[in-house]
């Protein structure tokens, strides 16, 4: 778990961070199109270390979900946001990681449903024991 917590907080240090740095630094150096592009990426960032914050923290999921869902949102963030980040911090030409983001977004999808897939299960148990 606490390994979780820390990748976890690795991320939300690195999207403060990526979030200043593109409103003070990066503001005058890119288009008002290419600034959106990168504040989405922060965005996603950290809307999913919130997620991930929660995921670890709850009581209800077991170590071996946990390990899985972080999976999926840690790779989701790495590829989807990291791609944007290549893109607008290192000059790397959309055309060379243009797969990468996309399959960081499916990588945050399939985190999603996997997650709807347990709460749905779960509800279903609990149906199940209600009827009783």
């Amino acid at each position: 778990m606490y390994k979780n917590l820390t990748i976890t907080t690795l991320l939300g240090v690195f999207a403060v961070v990526l979030g200043a740095f593109g409103a003070h630094a990066l503001k005058a150096k890119l288009s008002p199109e290419a600034m959106n592009g990168f504040e989405t990426a922060v965005r996603y960032q950290l809307f999913h270390v919130i997620v991930l914050l929660v995921i670890n923290l709850n009581s209800i999921l077991s170590s071996k979900q946990k390990r899985i869902l972080t999976l999926f949102f840690v790779f989701g963030v790495l590829c989807f946001s990291g791609s944007i980040y290549a893109i607008y911090l290192m000059n790397i030409p959309a055309k060379t990681v243009w797969f990468v983001t996309p399959l960081g977004g499916l990588f945050l999808i399939i985190g999603w449903s996997y997650l709807c897939y347990i709460f749905f299960k779960k509800a279903l148990v609990r149906q199940k024991m209600d009827k009783k």
